[in-house]
């Protein structure tokens, strides 16, 4: 007994033994069934879950922040994509429509030179306009057709809308017209085109040899005075002179005067080209005269 508490004046081994039988208590008593929790338990709960709190926040936003970054990253590269994909479209639509638009203008000229083939025998080509001279005193177009092709001077150009002009001159690879719009009968070189009326071809005569630019209108003269020509009548080349192949469409007439001293008429002329937005011309190839 005494050695006991002997051993007991030792205060680090009752403290230790202190410590062990409330350790073994509280064991106990935690791994029992209970219906709640002890204060202590609570405390250290509650300590625990600020101290998460207090550090899970902060790494979650930063975790976040660095999420929506590579998330940014791959919306930015999505759109970088997106863009090409849409420039991308639009140039291949532009060439589409310009492709399709070229094909179109190439079929309507196909149809018409088919339709004026069977017409009139002659031989039609389509030619390109490669550049526009809109100088007042002459105005011309230059044409990727030339000598090589078979093109002379004098061939007469249109479109599927009407007479344009007259091969000027003709090198090996390209050709000069020479535009209605520059007709002047005070021209030293006129080219003047005989004409008539559709349905009157054997009645209407006469002669387009000028142009009116304030108006935009040719003059038709050498009209007899009984002519039966009158307003809306469409006129086209009547094939006389051998120059102008029969059947150019000319224009439309839309008024008709009697000259000063009632011995003839003139007819003015709306024409039916439309002397703008050049891209194709039509050639008119007629047989070469034998020498």
């Amino acid at each position: 007994m005494l050695q006991l508490f002997k051993l007991l004046g030792n205060k680090r081994l009752f403290i230790m033994l202190i410590g062990l039988v409330a350790f073994i208590a509280i064991m106990g008593f935690t791994l029992g069934p209970r219906a709640s929790l002890s204060w202590p338990e609570k405390f250290v709960k509650d300590t625990v879950g600020f101290v998460q709190s207090v550090f899970y926040k902060p790494a979650s936003y930063i975790a976040g922040f660095f999420e929506d970054v590579r998330n940014m990253k791959g919306i930015y590269e999505e759109n970088e994509e997106l863009r090409r994909a849409v420039a991308q479209y639009s140039r291949e639509s532009a060439n589409y429509n310009t492709m399709k638009a070229k094909y179109d203008k190439l079929q309507e000229n196909l149809r018409f030179t088919e339709n004026q083939k069977n017409r009139d025998k002659y031989d039609f080509r389509t030619a390109e306009v490669l550049s526009v001279n809109s100088d007042p005193n002459n105005r011309t177009l230059v044409v990727n057709l030339g000598e090589r092709d078979g093109i002379r001077p004098n061939m007469s150009v249109t479109t599927v809308d009407g007479m344009v002009g007259i091969i000027s001159n003709v090198s090996n690879f390209t050709s000069t017209v020479k535009l209605l719009t520059t007709m002047d009968a005070q021209d030293p070189n006129p080219q003047p085109i005989s004409v008539t009326a559709i349905g009157k071809e054997d009645k209407t005569f006469g002669v387009v040899e000028s142009y009116d630019e304030k108006t935009n209108t040719l003059l038709m003269t050498r009209i007899s005075e009984d002519d039966p020509i009158k307003k809306k009548d469409k006129i086209i080349s009547s094939g006389a002179g051998g120059v102008i192949p029969q059947g150019m469409i000319i224009g439309e007439v839309i008024s008709v005067q009697t000259s000063q001293y009632g011995q003839s008429r003139t007819a003015t002329i709306t024409p039916a080209a439309k002397f703008e937005d050049w891209r194709y011309v039509i050639i008119v190839v007629t047989p070469e005269e034998p020498k």
